[in-house]
């Protein structure tokens, strides 16, 4: 599937390949995955760099505000420079970000790594993007789906990867193996991945201040970002604070027991491919409602699962799929609605868009952590139902006319 830089065509001219869909999926997921290695190994990390607990934290939270950053400041990149470009240079950035990671013997040379694998690994939203600039409209949900499924398996299979090779190795290895992973890829996309030369004309300044015209008059775009705000952060309290309710007294699972249990919420990334058939045969309302009604129910069955029994534990693993199979199909969705506005405009619009649900997940949490730490399980699962049910209450109130 090589193809050479003489030959090599701009990538609007082009229509998508399986192989190329796939390439584009697994690149995603690989490099998505590098912001999650960190959550289950903050604690042998923590420890083996003398960090406080009450510092702990910051090895997650500086990876999300690198991502953040990266978000605003880099992804609306995608509009101006050639696509190909910016993902190997992101790619290899994130290399050497690992790298970094695994050499750390100071808390602040971890620390910085991390920012910098936050803010390198938003590589994914430029070629998230770029393949629906590669693939006709008709298709352009199905092909998205296909990507977005890579990606979200990257998310969900990094925590369960890590626990497994930190306990049979050591936390070093997991950052070591990952940038050997990264080194490879930037040679496989820089071999495989077309080049696709944006039209705009606009500087880096004009190009920021577009940001904030279109966050302001783009109902589309606000909406869409909202709903999967309130999913998102429904997904990132479930996930927070289901490892603490799992490794707790009622449940008493170890680390290799959560790791598992992360792997069964994995099988909601199959939802990907379905949403975006869906989107693309103009089903984008049913879709949505299908994913949000989901979201509620699967705290609802949630709410049963802190007995520590095999049937909570049973219930708790299906509340895990149904949430995800909600959270990955109203992105699918959204991603295919905001698509659709303007072709010049995609990487802003996935900017602003990402941004905005990245921050309903940080929400979700903290305010995840607070309710955990202040009510158990039960206070958790009725907030966490909240969050879902904010976004549907918000798309009832959309015109049937412009669900996109």
């Amino acid at each position: 599937m090589s193809v050479s830089a003489s030959t090599r065509q701009d990538a609007t001219t082009e229509t998508i390949s399986p192989l190329m869909t796939f390439m584009f999926a697994a690149a995603c997921g690989l490099i998505a995955a590098n912001l999650y290695y960190g959550q289950p190994l903050a604690g042998p990390i923590s420890a083996s760099l003398g960090l406080s607990p009450a510092a702990t934290g910051l090895i997650v939270t500086l990876t999300q505000i690198g991502y953040g950053l990266g978000l605003l400041l880099i992804v609306p990149l995608g509009d101006l420079l050639e696509n190909r470009k910016l993902v190997l240079t992101l790619t290899a950035v994130s290399a050497v970000a690992l790298i970094a990671a695994a050499l750390s013997s100071t808390p602040t040379m971890f620390l910085t790594a991390s920012l910098c694998i936050g803010l390198s690994s938003v590589a994914v939203q430029v070629l998230v993007p770029f393949a629906a600039h590669m693939a006709p409209d008709a298709i352009r949900g199905r092909v998205v789906g296909n990507v977005m499924s890579g990606l979200l398996c990257g998310i969900m299979l990094a925590r369960p990867f890590a626990s497994f090779l930190a306990e049979a190795t050591s936390w070093h290895t997991v950052y070591y193996v990952t940038a050997a992973i990264m080194v490879a890829l930037v040679l496989i996309l820089r071999a495989n991945l077309p080049v696709r030369t944006p039209h705009t004309k606009l500087s880096y300044g004009q190009l920021l201040a577009s940001m904030g015209h279109l966050a302001l008059h783009s109902r589309v775009l606000q909406r869409r970002a909202l709903y999967q705000a309130g999913m998102f952060g429904a997904f990132s309290l479930f996930w927070t604070t289901t490892p603490l309710l799992l490794a707790g007294p009622e449940f008493g699972m170890t680390q290799n027991g959560i790791a598992l249990f992360a792997l069964a919420g994995a099988a909601g990334a199959i939802a990907s491919p379905i949403a975006g058939r869906l989107a693309d045969r103009g089903l984008t309302r049913i879709a949505s409602t299908l994913a949000m009604v989901l979201g509620m129910a699967s705290f609802l069955i949630g709410h049963f699962a802190a007995d520590g029994s095999v049937t909570a534990l049973v219930l708790l693993t299906l509340a895990a799929i149904l949430l995800d199979f909600g959270v990955t199909t109203n992105l699918v969705v959204g991603q295919r609605t905001i698509y659709a506005i303007s072709a010049e405009h995609r990487s802003r619009l996935n900017g602003l868009f990402m941004a905005t649900f990245f921050a309903g997940g940080a929400l979700g949490s903290a305010v995840g952590g607070w309710a955990f730490a202040t009510g158990g399980w039960s206070l958790t699962a009725w907030i966490g139902l909240c969050f879902p049910a904010f976004a549907f209450l918000l798309f009832l109130t959309e015109r049937k006319a412009s669900a996109g």
